[in-house]
């Protein structure tokens, strides 16, 4: 019998305790969402209804570890929750893991599981899109890391939201000539024709 499914509500928890929490495991872990877009333009500029990290699916595991105790809830199959397991790994698919400290309690963090083969990351939406690596994050003064920017702009502009339509326009003058073309491109091999591309080629141009 499935386990009934937990309530939907969320009290994030704040980006300072997330880092407290993730810095404690030697695998790569970046912040993820819309605070990884206010961490690339150095100021928060929005409410935010929950907060995300993103690991590899090699080091998900680190996740049972770093919340030690908490529950762990995967997205299996999208849209239904199911409870995940000490010990077990989430199969390719299966790409996004609610967390809450207990029983009852609202969520606190979100974890997604990105693919990568040796030092390639590959974006679990289209294999085609790939990046190197140590091109995949960046970090802040104080040492967080977080997505880069253009990789997080990539996940959001499938359907785009009053909210990542503000996100892609708060950090598109941060944006380099470099980010704003490996963006534009995967836009196009994902997504076909997208406005943001457009955006992005005028900036260029102009």
């Amino acid at each position: 019998m499935r386990e009934r499914q937990p309530g939907r509500d969320w009290e994030p928890v704040g980006l300072a305790e997330v880092v407290a929490l993730f810095s404690k495991s030697p695998c790569r872990w970046w912040v993820a969402g819309g605070y990884a877009v206010e961490l690339a333009v150095g100021r928060p500029f929005r409410e935010h209804d929950d907060i995300d990290v993103l690991l590899l699916r090699q080091d998900q595991l680190a996740v049972q570890e770093v919340l030690a105790g908490w529950e762990w809830w995967a997205s299996d199959p999208p849209g239904s929750m199911r409870r995940w397991r000490p010990g077990e790994l989430l199969p390719v698919g299966v790409h996004d893991v609610w967390c809450r400290p207990g029983p009852g309690a609202p969520w606190w963090i979100q974890v997604m599981l990105d693919e990568a083969e040796g030092e390639t990351w590959m974006s679990r939406r289209d294999a085609r899109i790939r990046r190197s690596m140590d091109r995949l994050g960046a970090t802040a003064a104080d040492g967080t890391p977080f997505l880069a920017p253009e990789v997080q702009l990539f996940y959001k502009a499938k359907t785009p939201r009053p909210k990542d339509e503000q996100d892609f326009a708060e950090v598109l003058p941060h944006l380099d000539p470099a980010a704003r073309a490996w963006l534009a491109e995967a836009l196009s091999v994902a997504y076909g024709p997208h406005p943001w591309a457009a955006i992005l080629q005028n900036r260029k141009e102009g």
